[in-house]
């Protein structure tokens, strides 16, 4: 009989195509199953909670996998893995789940974080970006507080999607600073394909006095993607959590 497992890791983006497996590329998903397999020496498949794109990070990531023969220890698995995989991917936990569980139908919030610096940094280049010009976060965290009125994101999605619909509830939008660094979180059900990093490019138009806070209402309400913001770079952003409901555990956990 097979199991059902949530596998908990996270990966820095800058060597990959992205989560998901691509025909021309390296990617986390590639990399992930194929340790998985060796180690376990048996085929499985990874259904990760999402997809992110090339150069994304994720400080945690979620994919269920099935496995009919008897696993290894939690423990002696995931040290095996993190001694077997490469440095920019660690895997923190795996936990066997309810046997219909769905890393990415079943998540009812995921949180991002989009990082930025406005002075040259050189350790950071990879992971944060760097903003040139003055920027008004007071302005910026007004017109952020405005996307929890709404429900339909499709200004800020990726154009020629096969989603269903554009609507997402989000639940917090907020710029705060540490140290050199400004880092925007937002949180929400689900995300559309390029959203995040449309949002913030917006808002950066915000920042620098070239949008009014109603223009960035007007732009929401659009539903036009031509009028918001160009989408900032991806090295930026980070998938920093993702929420399940507790019944689909076979024990509680924490991560």
């Amino acid at each position: 009989m097979k199991k059902r497992f949530f596998i908990y890791f996270s990966y820095k983006g800058t060597a990959y195509h992205g989560w998901q497996i691509q025909p021309n590329g390296i990617s986390v998903q590639e990399v992930l199953t194929k340790a998985l397999c060796t180690i376990l020496r048996t085929e499985l498949e990874l259904t990760g909670a999402g997809r992110t794109d090339t150069g994304v990070h994720a400080k945690l990531m979620v994919a269920h996998f099935d496995l009919s023969v008897e696993l290894l220890t939690e423990f002696d698995l995931v040290e095996k893995l993190n001694s077997f995989l490469p440095n920019d991917i660690a895997v923190f936990k795996i936990v066997e789940v309810q046997a219909d569980a769905h890393a990415r139908f079943d998540a009812v919030s995921r949180r991002y974080e989009y990082h930025i610096v406005t002075r040259k940094n050189v350790f950071v280049n990879e992971l944060a970006s760097r903003s040139f010009n003055p920027l008004d976060f007071e302005a910026m965290n007004k017109a952020a507080s405005i996307l929890k009125e709404y429900r339909d994101f499709t200004s800020f999605s990726k154009l020629h999607t096969d989603v269903k619909t554009n609507n997402c509830l989000i639940t917090h939008a907020e710029w705060t600073q540490t140290n050199d660094e400004w880092i925007f979180t937002i949180q929400a059900d689900r995300f559309l394909r390029n959203m995040v990093r449309a949002i913030v490019g917006t808002l950066f138009e915000v920042g620098r006095h070239k949008m009014s806070i109603e223009d960035f209402r007007t732009v929401i309400e659009s539903k036009n993607r031509c009028k918001a913001g160009t989408s900032v770079s991806a090295h930026g952003l980070y998938l920093v959590n993702i929420e399940y409901p507790k019944e689909i555990f076979k024990i509680d956990i924490q991560v």
